[in-house]
């Protein structure tokens, strides 16, 4: 029998990809296409790369430490307030660092700023905002499309960025970027809204503190927490000195802007194709794969000559696994202790993600300060994404009903 509701629902359900993928896309993108920035930034500030991956390191970590307390706010208060605040941060610190010519400038500025506002507006909050949303047998393949809104961003915006930097100047192109940011707003209207409260006949919802200490007592969860940490190192590393590496290959400046664009335009197939996935197979060995398949693509790279063609394959291959975590490690989070705290809890594994993601950056530039090169920084990775396909084999994916510690 025909439902006459089905078609609005279906639409709804549209929107609700749209406005969160379309967040993600404009708050990932710019972010991610900020490596372009470090080679004009060293120039104009004289602070050294060191200096400058510094402040970009500090971003990573604050853009993690941001999740867990923007997840809190939005189970607790809704989702439209903080991302609002979010994109209005992400603006205003990507607009003023042509400004900052001091370490501390470029750390309050990019590290602070943008990235705690991309914070606010980033997974931990939009993932679990669709799982509100959207019925559960979707919600694989809808956390699937989000993620890959972050890399339709990357892909369009990183290409733009390197045209504006072009005909613009580098300071300019900055500028217009973080103008470009606020489009995310109207979003937030869609998204807004909180878990509704529990029946008076129903078990009480535990707080955000007891769903934590419940969870990090969970060693599924400590687990998963611990290979998200591998995928930030490799992804910050990627996201921040790509465009060096490639610089270092001797390869003219496009390159690098369309290495980016490469790690964006497959992402969004690798992470529409991992959210089909999540329904279908264990999300464990999803991430497995994933991580083995990284630390075979990055070996491959070292043996292969770094030509033009070279370097752009390697890109699509990363791409297919850049972000693609993202959907079965949600889905994870949500099997084990349900979407009441999602936010909370994914935000606390995207803190482990950014501390990780802090180590990639920073190291990136420390260590081709001291060597010349990228080389230590890929062989340190491609040890960590072994461990990480490794770590994933133990985790046991039956359902957890609380996050809370068991009352006696």
């Amino acid at each position: 029998m025909h439902d006459p509701a089905q078609p609005e629902r279906r639409w709804a359900t549209w929107v609700v990809l749209l406005a969160a993928a379309g967040t993600f896309a404009l708050t990932m993108g710019t972010r991610q296409s900020m490596g372009l920035f470090l080679s004009p930034l060293n120039t104009a500030t004289g602070l050294g790369l060191g200096q400058i991956s510094l402040a970009f390191a500090i971003g990573q970590l604050c853009w993690g430490l941001t999740q867990p307390f923007a997840g809190a706010l939005a189970d607790k208060h809704g989702a439209g307030r903080v991302l609002v605040l979010g994109v209005l941060l992400v603006a205003a610190g990507i607009f003023i660092t042509p400004y900052m010519g001091s370490t501390l400038g470029l750390t309050v500025a990019v590290g602070l700023m943008a990235a705690g506002g991309a914070g606010m507006a980033g997974p931990a909050v939009l993932m679990a905002a669709t799982t509100r949303l959207i019925a559960e047998p979707k919600r694989g393949i809808a956390t699937g499309i989000v993620n890959a809104g972050g890399s339709i961003g990357q892909f369009l915006i990183a290409p733009v960025a390197g045209a504006l930097m072009l005909g613009l100047g580098w300071a300019s192109a900055m500028q217009v970027l973080g103008l470009i940011v606020l489009l995310a707003l109207p979003a937030a209207l869609v998204l807004r809204g909180r878990h509704p409260p529990a029946a008076a006949s129903a078990p009480q919802p535990v707080g955000a503190t007891a769903a934590v200490s419940g969870a990090l007592r969970n060693p599924n969860y400590l687990l998963l927490g611990a290979g998200f940490f591998v995928c930030g190192f490799h992804v910050a590393f990627l996201a921040t000195h790509m465009p060096g590496v490639i610089a270092a290959c001797g390869l003219p400046l496009q390159y690098g802007a369309w290495s980016l664009a490469m790690l964006g335009l497959f992402n969004v197939i690798g992470s529409v194709a991992i959210g089909w996935a999540t329904g279908r197979w264990r999300m464990k060995s999803l991430l497995s794969l994933i991580y083995a398949t990284r630390a075979l693509a990055v070996l491959l790279f070292l043996l292969a000559p770094k030509t033009g063609t070279t370097v752009l394959v390697f890109a699509a291959v990363m791409g297919l696994t850049f972000l693609s975590t993202v959907p079965p490690t949600a889905g994870l989070v949500a099997k084990f202790f349900g979407t009441r705290n999602m936010a909370t809890l994914f935000g606390v594994v995207m803190l482990s993600h950014q501390v990780g993601a802090f180590l990639g950056a920073w190291l990136g530039g420390q260590i081709f300060d001291a060597t010349g090169s990228y080389d230590w920084l890929w062989y340190i990775d491609i040890v960590l994404a072994v461990g990480a396909a490794l770590i994933h084999l133990a985790i046991r994916e039956d359902r957890v009903q609380s996050a809370a510690p068991a009352r006696t």
